[in-house]
């Protein structure tokens, strides 16, 4: 397939995005576009959730980190089913209780002002960094692809992208986002399966002979249980339940879809489901990045890491297979970057702005000062991928995985806090205890040798931070009966 095939195949896939928007956005209000008007489809949204949570970082990292790490991911997977049941059964309650449009407004109901805002605060840094890294993966692969070709410069083809994403998110906001990440998330798992059909076609495998032959090579082993390995299985689960827990439970992007369902019911039904469904698409994912590294073997590909998936799906498969690859890249990225931009809009319209406080401010008002955000939060994006540009990693999910552990920490804190006491705090002295602990977690983390020997700190970074924050809000804090998230 030729670039200019390629392109083609990029704007009509486009096009197919923006009529879904069109028709999705029509009499759009800021309601609609913060939450849906709370009547989104619980299946729509469960499947949906599926691209946005998986990410283009996962489309193509998790295939190219089974050369190094095996089936290890799965221990992470494993985590994120108990992390989904709590986030279901602990946090959704309480959102659904108060009638929340951003879950942080729990914390300002809970713990007050400045709690609200620093949680806040920490959810727009943490999706920034987190969302721009997943849509540098992709756009960089997009740019060497496709676009190079054409003497397109990378900033341009950034602009470009993200102009995409505008179009068909300015309106709609979580209204076109369910739908337009559902049309997603079914092209970039298609994509997943005919890619791995064709590897079996070509190198005349049975599932059972494939599976065989990646157990020989070593890539199907799943637990590490070595204590002192930083991918250790305890650490692992324990890390994937917690990560689970913050970047779902307490990320405003996933939970403005999520509480966009009329019931609490039918959104703890979309919760669980995506459960057990991420443990089958993980599953697929880790099976694709065995064959992957059988056919790269086969074919004498010298490329590893982020970089195997997309030699071989368009350098040694036909055409088709190729542009199979790319919608199914594109479609990896659009729901990782359409509904951050879309969250952290609402997220900094509500929060910092306090655009629903302003009682004598205009519907009209309102939406212009939203759509002002959203343009911003535009703008921050496009200078952060030209930054990742300059720091590009063999494997961006450690990266993305690595900033989840220093800027969700303080909100892992905050959260359990709320839930799991009925003190009061210092208000004052919160801000200095969230960003204290992140300080202390990067020099344990930078000096762990020294301090513990052979024992390597791995995932469970997210954890200890999070503890860190809880024992400091516990220092700074008195005990007073309270009644807001408790029996």
């Amino acid at each position: 397939m030729t670039p200019i095939g390629l392109l083609v195949i990029v704007f009509l896939y486009f096009a197919l995005l923006l009529g879904v928007a069109y028709f999705t956005s029509r009499g759009a209000s800021n309601n609609s576009f913060f939450i849906g008007d709370r009547n989104s489809n619980w299946m729509l949204v469960a499947f949906g959730m599926i691209g946005t949570s998986l990410s283009g970082v996962t489309f193509v990292s998790v295939p190219g980190a089974v050369g190094s790490q095996a089936f290890a991911y799965l221990q992470i997977t494993i985590g994120y089913f108990f992390g989904y049941l709590a986030v279901a059964y602990v946090l959704l309650p309480l959102y659904y209780k108060l009638k929340l449009t951003s879950i942080y407004t729990y914390l300002n109901e809970r713990l007050g002002f400045m709690s609200y805002k620093t949680g806040a605060s920490f959810f727009i840094l943490s999706r920034v960094l987190g969302a721009t890294a997943r849509l540098y993966l992709v756009v960089n692969i997009l740019q060497n692809s496709v676009l190079a070709s054409f003497g397109m410069p990378f900033w341009l083809t950034t602009l470009v992208i993200l102009l995409m994403i505008l179009l068909y998110t300015f309106e709609g906001g979580v209204k076109t986002i369910v739908w337009t990440d559902t049309l997603q998330t079914l092209c970039m798992l298609g994509g997943l399966i005919i890619c791995g059909i064709y590897i079996m076609h070509v190198m005349d495998f049975s599932p059972s002979t494939a599976f065989a032959k990646m157990r020989e090579a070593g890539y199907t082993e799943v637990f590490v249980t070595d204590p002192l390995s930083s991918l250790f299985f305890v650490k692992q689960i324990l890390a994937g339940a917690f990560i689970t827990i913050t970047m779902t439970g307490m990320d405003q992007e996933m939970m403005q879809k999520t509480i966009s369902v009329k019931t609490l019911k039918n959104s703890q039904k979309n919760l669980v489901s995506l459960a057990f469904i991420m443990l089958a698409v993980i599953s697929l994912f880790l099976t694709l990045g065995g064959l992957l590294h059988l056919y790269g073997d086969a074919s004498g590909a010298a490329e590893t890491g982020d970089g195997l998936f997309p030699l071989l799906a368009l350098n040694h498969m036909p055409g088709i297979v190729s542009v199979i690859f790319i919608i199914a890249l594109i479609s990896a990225l659009f729901p990782s970057a359409d509904g951050a931009i879309t969250a952290l809009t609402s997220s900094f319209c509500i929060d910092i702005m306090g655009i629903n406080r302003k009682q004598n401010e205009s519907e009209r008002r309102r939406k212009q000062m939203r759509k002002a955000v959203h343009l911003s939060f535009a703008l921050t994006f496009f200078v952060m991928v030209m930054i990742f540009k300059y720091i590009d990693s063999n494997s961006m999910i450690n990266i993305i995985l690595a900033i989840a552990g220093y800027t969700y920490g303080p909100l892992l804190g905050l959260f359990s806090f709320g839930i799991l006491t009925r003190r009061t705090v210092s208000e004052r002295l919160v801000p200095l205890i969230c960003l204290a602990a992140p300080v202390v977690c990067f020099l344990l983390n930078k000096y762990q040798n020294v301090l513990f020997g052979g024992f390597k700190i791995g995932l469970e970074l997210l954890i200890i931070n999070g503890a860190l924050v809880f024992i400091g809000l516990l220092a700074i804090s008195k005990r007073k009966k309270m009644s807001i998230g408790h029996k």
